[in-house]
């Protein structure tokens, strides 16, 4: 009489615990990063290390460029860079990943930010906040209903087009770095104007363009022998010239960040 007794208990006991597994697998699947971590062997350590300082280089200055080519600090661009970093590995299904800063997105926030924040730094961050917010529950929502085939209707001049605008939007905004001086115009003939119209003022601070040029040189001479981290010499370099305090007739290297200070931000809503 025992018998069937003990045997419905083990039944039981067998179906709590599928289920039990079945719920776990289930949350595990939305965060495939958590069993990459657990397979994680040592001896990929090394190399990942070395991917990590390589890549880490290369998205300091695009998070910063595309920042304010965006109307935010410099500041922020690197919050915006590092966060989005965790967050995919924990909920991206592959264990490599090359990932960075996006500057699709860099025009229309900067058209949203630019008239709406009325030249307050702490408004524009709000406001490109709240835009990531919202472009990230329509990119969910898009995803869930299987709207992907949409970006397939855009023509390859179109997309050539915008990108290649956001690069000489990015670019105008990043010469006047080199050359040691800011330019306050919107638009590229305007900007452009305003560069050419400071150079020629002798407003060049010949110390940032020569740690500039430089630099640039050496990238494009390193591009040769693709094992070299041509990017990350230069940034050492770099970082290194900027340590020794280099002056000029007192006047210094203008950097991107100077006026910048590395702080970590308040958690706060949006008062728009």
């Amino acid at each position: 009489m025992t018998e069937p007794h003990s045997s419905h208990t083990i039944e039981r006991g067998h179906t709590a615990h599928n289920a039990t597994q079945a719920n776990q697998a289930g949350w595990i699947r939305w965060l495939p990063g958590w069993n990459n971590l657990r397979r994680y062997e040592l001896s990929w350590l090394r190399h990942d290390l070395v991917a990590g300082l390589v890549m880490t280089t290369m998205l300091v200055p695009v998070g910063i460029a595309y920042a304010e080519a965006s109307g935010v600090p410099g500041i922020n661009g690197l919050y915006a860079t590092i966060v989005p970093l965790l967050a995919y590995a924990l909920f991206s299904p592959s264990r490599i990943l090359v990932l960075g800063p996006d500057s699709a997105l860099a025009p229309v926030i900067l058209a949203v930010v630019l008239p709406l924040s009325a030249g307050d730094p702490q408004r524009a961050v709000a406001l490109a906040g709240m835009i990531a917010i919202v472009s990230g529950v329509v990119c969910v929502g898009a995803g869930l209903a299987r709207l992907g085939f949409i970006t397939e209707l855009l023509s390859k001049p179109i997309r050539y087009g915008y990108m290649n605008g956001i690069a000489l939007t990015v670019l105008l905004s990043q010469v006047p770095k080199l050359f040691g001086f800011s330019v306050t115009a919107h638009g590229p003939l305007r900007q452009t104007w305003r560069i050419v119209d400071k150079v020629l003022a002798g407003n060049t601070n010949i110390v940032s363009l020569l740690i500039g040029a430089s630099s640039l040189a050496l990238i494009l001479f390193l591009k040769r022998w693709p094992r070299v981290p041509g990017i990350l010499i230069a940034v050492v370099a770099t970082t290194v010239s900027r340590g020794l305090r280099l002056r000029k007739t007192g006047r210094g290297v203008r950097a991107g960040t100077s006026a910048s200070r590395v702080a970590i931000p308040a958690c706060t809503l949006c008062r728009c």
